[in-house]
């Protein structure tokens, strides 16, 4: 998400793009001045732009760039806000494809309000150091469960990551998780989550109906890279309520939630990350943030899997260790089996690329799947695998059985 921007006009003030989701120039001013730290400063103008980012989420409504420029008496200088729009997801345009019968179960399924809290608590000063969350300005908490986070822009490296970067970052969720003084945010979002959400939602609507069809195991982009764990999937998907039993009932302790890279921001210096897009941060078992941090960018196509057991093994150590670190004693056994189940639940099944599946037939329909765009989806398809395979081996490995 690198902040570019269309250059405001001089004197005038064009937010119209951010709707009700706007303030007014006195309260913007102020917002400068809080930045700033300065009395107050005079508000010259301002301008709104939609933030590219390509990777959509059920929680988040818009994400739009608010720049300007203030004068706190010393001239003219440049100030940038991130407005953050976030809700409940009935708001989402994927709710629409929820079936009415399930409405009322969907609504109660997602939680949603962990960052709107955080963003108004003192999570930043509780934090290892090495980790920090942007600085909120403002929070708009609106009756109608959506919510307008004001946030600094927080600069950060744009580099790919290599294994130290991941092995760093290990440490530090670990130190996160065993933490004393996050423990006790660890639980803020007041409304009630359980697996089975998870398992009966995500995973019972999406993921089975194609895991259990023929016709999957026979497409072209799944056949040569899944066929051979069809039995070992299908084993576990038969085996979800004892799986989800396991989860619920492991140590639990305070985890992002989604600890992928892209919520990582990697500090200019070289060294530390800024924490962004806690959503689901919550209680959950102890290991569970390892599963996004390091298969989230094979997921989403930014990285492939040749060094997935190396790099999650190493990961392991490093989370281990900020867990002692904080003081926490955790039997390595059960770090690695809260890592294989969590893992399995969320990445390992799903790794199934049904999405593709159906992106390819229309693009077919369309004319419109090339050579290229099929070798783009099968080595996608491939690293999707790669995934699974370590999943069921972690899964296998660590079976208490």
């Amino acid at each position: 998400m690198k902040a570019t921007f269309t250059p405001s006009t001089p004197g005038v003030h064009d937010r119209a793009l951010l709707g009700d989701d706007d303030v007014d120039d006195a309260d913007l001013a102020a917002m400068v001045a809080d930045l700033w730290e300065v009395p107050s400063v005079d508000l010259l103008d301002s301008v709104a732009q939609t933030v590219d980012y390509d990777i959509p989420s059920i929680l988040t409504g818009a994400r739009t760039w608010v720049r300007g420029r203030a004068d706190a008496g010393d001239g003219p200088r440049d100030f940038t806000f991130f407005v953050k729009r976030v809700h409940h997801w009935r708001h989402s345009p994927a709710f629409a494809f929820v079936p009415p019968e399930m409405g009322d179960w969907a609504r109660s399924a997602v939680p949603w309000r962990a960052e709107v809290l955080l963003y108004g608590s003192d999570l930043a000063d509780r934090l290892p150091a090495g980790l920090s969350v942007p600085r909120a300005l403002r929070v708009d908490d609106r009756p109608d469960e959506t919510a307008v986070l004001w946030l600094e822009v927080v600069e950060h490296s744009t580099e790919p990551w290599d294994r130290t970067t991941y092995v760093e970052a290990a440490g530090l969720l670990g130190r996160l998780s065993g933490g004393a003084r996050v423990a006790e945010v660890a639980d803020i979002d007041p409304l009630p989550w359980h697996i089975q959400y998870f398992v009966q939602g995500r995973i019972a609507q999406t993921v089975l109906p194609g895991l259990f069809d023929d016709a999957t195991w026979q497409h072209e982009l799944v056949a040569p890279h899944f066929s051979s764990m069809r039995a070992e999937l299908t084993a576990v998907a038969n085996h979800l309520d004892p799986l989800a039993e396991e989860f619920a009932a492991m140590p639990h302790r305070a985890a992002h939630g989604d600890a992928c890279p892209n919520n990582l921001l990697r500090r200019t210096s070289g060294e530390g990350f800024t924490l962004i897009d806690y959503g689901f941060w919550r209680l959950q078992p102890v290991g569970f943030d390892l599963s996004q941090l390091v298969v989230g960018d094979i997921q989403i196509g930014r990285r492939d899997a040749d060094d997935l057991p190396e790099l999650a093994e190493a990961c392991l150590t490093a989370y281990a260790a900020g867990l002692a670190a904080e003081g926490l004693d955790v039997p390595d056994a059960v770090l690695r089996r809260g890592h294989a189940v969590s893992l399995m639940l969320f990445n390992g099944l799903p790794s199934l690329p049904l999405e593709l599946l159906a992106e390819a037939e229309q693009l077919a329909a369309a004319g419109e799947l090339t050579d290229e765009r099929r070798t783009a989806m099968d080595h996608w398809s491939r690293q999707r695998a790669a995934i699974a395979r370590y999943a069921l081996d972690v899964l296998a490995r660590t079976n208490p059985a």
